[in-house]
């Protein structure tokens, strides 16, 4: 497991519906190493802060394989970068799970959840109906936080630490996202990790009200 790409984006105008905003969804390779901090990537442009970006989200993680997958599905090509991740990684580590620390180099990133899709990501891709067909497949890739800041850089191989407690995979918590009955114990053991704050915050709403 190594990374095949980094990508980041500047500000790009892109219509949603019928509303025209600024996204940082179009992730272009870069050459190189890049620095990272606990923000994120340098140069990398968040168009939407109150849903992506800051610390507990500051690198989104995808695979070569999933890329593969989707091609054959849709039937065209996908370049990394497309579904707007910074790292693209070779493949992702089995049933990975929150609070797991992955190291890249010198980097220490921890898993912190899923990425929920949205309608930016329907835009991007052109097909109104994608959220519904990325959530269904649940191929949602990683966000994780930086606990070590370095530099990435392609080719750097992925070692994981296990999270040492118990925790959720991130495709559990990435279905229970989109089902309608979900199951109150998964959400308690979520909330024991590091899981995001957005997540959290989401799952301790979905909780009160069970």
């Amino acid at each position: 497991m190594k990374i095949v790409s980094l990508q980041v984006a500047q500000l790009r105008p892109l219509k949603i519906g019928s509303r025209l905003t600024q996204t940082g969804h179009f992730k272009e390779p870069v050459s190189g190493p890049v620095s990272l901090d606990r923000e994120g990537l340098a140069g990398d442009a968040i168009g939407n802060h109150k849903h992506h970006g800051g610390p507990d989200q500051a690198v989104y993680l995808y695979s070569a394989e999933d890329y593969a997958w989707w091609q054959h599905r849709l039937g065209q090509e996908l370049p990394n970068g497309t579904f707007g991740e910074n790292v693209t990684l070779e493949c992702l580590p089995p049933a990975f799970r929150l609070g797991d620390v992955w190291n890249l180099g010198p980097v220490q990133l921890q898993v912190t959840g899923p990425r929920i899709p949205c309608s930016t990501l329907a835009a991007r891709m052109k097909l109104p109906k994608f959220v519904k067909e990325f959530a269904a497949a649940n191929r949602g890739g990683a966000y994780a936080r930086v606990l070590t800041p370095g530099l990435l850089k392609v080719g750097q191989e992925l070692t994981v630490d296990p999270y040492p407690h118990p925790a959720p995979t991130v495709d559990a918590i990435f279905e229970l996202w989109h089902q309608a009955d979900k199951d109150p114990d998964l959400m308690r053991l979520a909330l024991t990790t590091p899981l995001a704050s957005r997540a959290r915050a989401a799952l301790e709403y979905w909780l009160s009200k069970a």
